[in-house]
């Protein structure tokens, strides 16, 4: 029998019903452990959502919890356990996705181009350093984003701030920047068509290692970081013909690849409702997502946000600052992780270029004095935005270079494995954030922007960040 919360196999004595009496006693201490899964509402929250119509939003809350989990506990433990082996030195993590998720771009060409970034960044990866790499998209519920500022001033007035598609919507008038609760069950309903298809891609030969020419995009397969990637695809195919030859052409981690989710658990309404105890276990997990991070914003270790991810068995993700202290970095580690659990936490880091060399020592010698071994992953994206003279939005790719190759050569001094990297990144030919190898200047800035909040790199210059890494890592840069 398939349990639903779980998606795994539950065996049951029909004469002897030890599975129902399992399952009981799951579910009483579930009861117990809810306490803690809903405590989240008794302490402050920043970054709250109001809506303006309360029973409304009761009912949209009540109609999620009734929805089916979006991703299994079974996944989320072997998400894990591929963490785990992340922290111990064993893997790289790569997460990568969109800025903020768009309701109007959900279409299977799409996706399937998003997949083919992350896949080629994921081979450039593990044939440049050598280590299986962990392959996590920021998709299929990323709808929510932070802001600075709870309102924006127009021609008219004062509005709401665009808070992503979760909550309003981008255009700017009262009406569509009012937040709106039945964007909770369309995120779900969105979210729930990418995860099919996603799935569907990554389980039924789109992943192949037989297909890796299949994954370069025209416009990247023209640029430098394309032939690149296209030399690399290269050593690929000579590899799988020497296994084939050897008879060991068939391996099923050859033929298809595991792929995960993750978003920020930013509006807490939705990530409750969908949070799931599993029936073999008696734990909650939090079902909208495999990995769940906590912003800079949000990370206030008495507010909603942290006692809501204490409670649930996903690994989560925590977003610091340079202004992150080592006592609170502490704090939220034995908070969040009492257990020091493998693969429980990863510390997602995001200073900037300039700042990073002498903020982020302190803090990882704070952790491995205690004996803790986080993910330690670089988010070289959020400390180096900025704004043009005409007050455009951007990034420049050499701070992201920067502060990534700093951030892996300061956990090689400092005694810690540079687990992962986390990206805003899109399959489109966007012009957002300025340099990489296909240099995009200030200028050309508004040619191709389309971004909903914050700049994102395109398939070129994820690729030239990907061979970036894997020649840091290495050690092979001049």
């Amino acid at each position: 029998m398939m349990d639903p919360s779980t998606g795994e196999s539950s065996a049951q004595n029909p004469s002897t019903g030890e599975s129902s009496a399992q399952e009981s006693s799951a579910r009483a201490r579930g009861d117990e452990a809810r306490v803690s899964v809903e405590a989240w509402r008794a302490r402050r929250q920043q970054q709250a959502v109001v809506w303006p119509d309360a029973a409304a939003a009761r009912r949209e809350i009540s109609r999620l919890r009734g929805l089916p989990p979006l991703v299994f506990a079974g996944e989320i433990r072997r998400l894990k356990d591929r963490l785990a082996a992340v922290a111990a030195g064993e893997g790289f993590a790569l997460i990568a996705g969109d800025c903020a998720e768009s309701f109007s771009l959900l279409s299977a060409d799409r996706i399937r181009d998003q997949l083919k970034i992350i896949l080629q960044m994921s081979l450039v990866l593990t044939h440049g350093i050598g280590l299986p790499v962990v392959k996590i998209g920021r998709m299929a519920g990323q709808f929510a984003k932070p802001r600075s500022n709870a309102f924006e001033e127009t021609a008219d007035g004062p509005i709401p701030t665009f808070r992503g598609h979760l909550v309003n919507s981008e255009f700017a008038d009262q009406e569509s920047r009012t937040p709106d609760p039945r964007r909770l069950v369309r995120g779900y309903d969105f979210s729930a068509s990418m995860l099919n298809l996603v799935r569907a891609f990554t389980s039924g030969g789109f992943a192949d290692l037989t297909a890796v020419h299949a994954w370069n995009q025209d416009f990247v397969a023209e640029s430098p970081a394309g032939a690149r990637y296209e030399s690399v695809a290269n050593d690929i195919d000579r590899t799988m013909r020497f296994l084939r030859a050897c008879g060991l052409g068939d391996a099923a981690a050859l033929h298809h690849s595991d792929f995960y989710t993750a978003h920020e658990a930013l509006v807490l309404d939705y990530e409750s409702a969908l949070t799931r105890m599993d029936s073999l276990t008696g734990s909650w997990y939090g079902c909208s997502a495999h990995l769940l991070w906590i912003g800079e914003r949000t990370r206030q270790l008495d507010g909603a946000h942290i006692e809501y991810v204490r409670g649930i068995g996903n690994p989560i993700g925590i977003k610091i600052s340079e202004n992150c202290t080592a006592e609170e970095l502490v704090a939220l580690c034995e908070t969040v992780d009492p257990m020091a659990e493998p693969g429980r936490l990863v510390v997602m880091t995001r200073m900037g270029a300039g700042k990073v060399r002498q903020a982020l020592p302190p803090l990882m010698r704070a952790l491995r004095s205690r004996g803790r071994t986080p993910v330690w992953m670089c988010d070289p994206m959020h400390g180096n935005t900025r704004s043009t003279a005409e007050g455009i939005k951007t990034r420049d790719f050499d701070d992201i270079v920067s502060e990534t190759v700093d951030f892996i050569a300061i956990a090689r001094e400092e005694g810690v494995h540079p687990g992962g990297v986390h990206l805003e990144l899109t399959p489109e030919n966007v012009t957002e954030c300025t340099g990489g190898s296909w240099a995009t200047s200030e200028d050309e800035l508004s040619r191709n922007y389309q971004s909903l909040c914050d700049p994102r790199l395109n398939g070129n210059q994820g690729l030239d960040l990907a061979f970036v890494i894997a020649e840091h890592f290495r050690g092979e840069a001049g």
